[in-house]
């Protein structure tokens, strides 16, 4: 096996994810995965040859669990649910998001407890390996019973039905298997339930969306740290002493990683002695209480992600030499996890518009109005404020809980749902406006260290600064700021500011 490959039925990171999403990261379906699937197939026929009443397998689905299927109509209910079930709707999940809910389906199916045949898996595997990649509506998912209705589009490739993306064109899903080598897989007993029960899709979304939301807290903390040294602030309160009678370890961590931004400011050093300040704000003296605790929130989220990404999510499995009906397709701690980060990231790129506000109102000693060169003639980057707390506001909209919500379903059998699924495009969106949010405050904080030069700020800092300036120039009058915005967002979501804003949330 590569040395860089990932097998199959292992559990993931959301590095992993992340990589096998975007297709960086082969994965390789070992023959213990196929062997565990061919013993919990055995275990189901057997229960079905004994003939047990089986859920899914020979009743009905949700409501109609009640209705005792007859065995020459059982393959047709599999391919029935899976068509019945494709009612997505709304815009589509990324490429990188619907290749990241088929790896996460064929690697849960690889740990051999949801009693499908080898061949499923390893056509899942096969379809994996080619990059065929399902298209899939976002919408249409309660977040439990699963995520159904978003796998149901991902089933209706597997069985040659549907659209999918394959090769950078929209093609037909029978058309792409062919080109693949693959015929439309003909799913048997409990094969349909299984591709569709489970919690992959918001785990592909939120996943992807939280790795996100950690590179917007270690850029938050390079742009905390040059709005402090532009607005001639002091980095006392950051001091490790303070910090050890709080012992909070993300505020320990973002206090760590402010002074070794802020190491060696000749910024700082100007204006040491003779401050008549007493204190700074709270947006820059009570950073590493405020970012520390997003901290603290996002690596409690990851945790909890990543014992969903190793999981049995499906429904009924076999376990204990047993078919037992169970709930672990319900995405309740997914969407508690969601909505935290949603939240923290919220506050965090609040606390992060407030200091562009600081910066840009000029107050600040060798600072002008908005960091106009010539203050009336030109406006500088008064807008771009405008522009943060235009998202900031939509973030505290967005931050409104989705697992706070359930709307009962399956005429009352499916009476308690997680809303899973909302919770993770809801927390895709904050993470996208904080990026954006922490993208203008660093613009703004780099404009204004402009007028400190040739004093230099900290190592860290300029190391930040540097990675910024090679993309967004510094403005020398007034200008459309649209790209340099947007470019720095880019930047930040693309990791470019890791190095330099210190350690990775684990």
């Amino acid at each position: 096996m590569p040395s860089n490959s990932f097998k199959l039925g292992s559990s993931p990171t959301l590095e992993t994810l992340s990589a096998v999403a975007a297709a960086d990261r082969k994965t390789v379906l070992a023959p213990r995965a196929l062997r565990r699937a061919a013993s919990s197939r055995r275990v189901l026929v057997d229960a079905m040859a004994s003939g047990k009443t089986i859920y899914g397998v020979n009743t009905g689905f949700g409501e109609l669990a009640s209705t005792r299927i007859t065995p020459d109509r059982l393959a047709r209910m599999q391919r029935n649910l899976v068509l019945s079930h494709a009612c997505g709707v709304g815009e589509l999940l990324s490429p990188s998001e619907a290749r990241a809910v088929l790896f996460l389906r064929v690697n849960e199916l690889s740990r051999g407890f949801s009693g499908v045949r080898p061949a499923l898996v390893r056509h899942l595997a096969r379809m994996l390996e080619a990059n065929i990649i399902p298209l899939i509506p976002s919408r249409g998912s309660v977040g439990a019973s699963g995520d159904l209705a978003p796998q149901a589009h991902m089933a209706l490739a597997v069985i040659g039905e549907g659209k999918v993306l394959f090769r950078g064109r929209v093609v037909s899903a029978v058309k792409a298997l062919k080109a693949a080598g693959l015929r439309p897989f003909v799913l048997a007993e409990k094969e349909g339930l299984a591709l569709l029960n489970g919690t992959q899709a918001m785990q592909s979304v939120g996943g992807l969306a939280l790795l996100a939301a950690e590179r917007v807290y270690r850029a938050s903390n390079l742009a905390c740290a040059a709005s402090l040294d532009a607005l001639t602030g002091t980095p006392a309160p950051y001091d490790e002493a303070i910090m050890r009678l709080k012992p909070h370890p993300g505020q320990i961590a973002a206090a760590r990683s402010l002074r070794r931004l802020l190491a060696g400011s000749e910024i700082r050093r100007s204006h040491a002695a003779g401050d008549p300040r007493v204190q700074d704000s709270y947006s820059l003296r009570c950073a590493p209480q405020v970012h520390g605790a997003v901290m603290d929130r996002l690596f409690e989220a990851r945790r909890v992600v990543e014992v969903e990404l190793g999981s049995v999510t499906d429904n009924p499995l076999v376990a204990g030499g047993r078919v037992i009906s169970g709930g672990n397709f319900h995405g309740q701690a997914l969407s508690f996890a969601f909505d935290s980060a949603a939240g923290a990231l919220a506050a965090l790129s609040n606390i992060s518009e407030r200091r562009t506000f600081q910066v840009t109102a000029g107050a600040a000693p060798r600072l002008r109005p908005f960091l106009a060169r010539d203050p009336g003639v030109e406006s500088g980057y008064m807008i771009a404020q405008y522009a943060a707390a235009a998202l900031a506001s939509e973030n505290k909209t967005l931050a409104h809980p989705a697992s706070a919500d359930s709307v009962p379903t399956s005429a009352n059998k499916e009476d308690f749902v997680s809303m899973g699924m909302w919770s993770a495009l809801k927390l895709k969106q904050v993470v996208w406006n904080s990026a954006q949010i922490v993208a203008i405050e660093l613009v703004c904080a780099a404009q204004a260290i402009e007028f400190h030069r040739p004093l230099k700020s900290g190592r860290g800092v300029e190391e930040g600064l540097a990675v910024l300036r090679a993309k967004v120039r510094a403005s020398r009058g007034d200008e459309v700021l649209s790209g340099k915005l947007e470019a720095a967002r880019e930047l930040l979501l693309a990791g470019a500011f890791d190095g330099a804003s210190g350690p990775r949330i684990r």
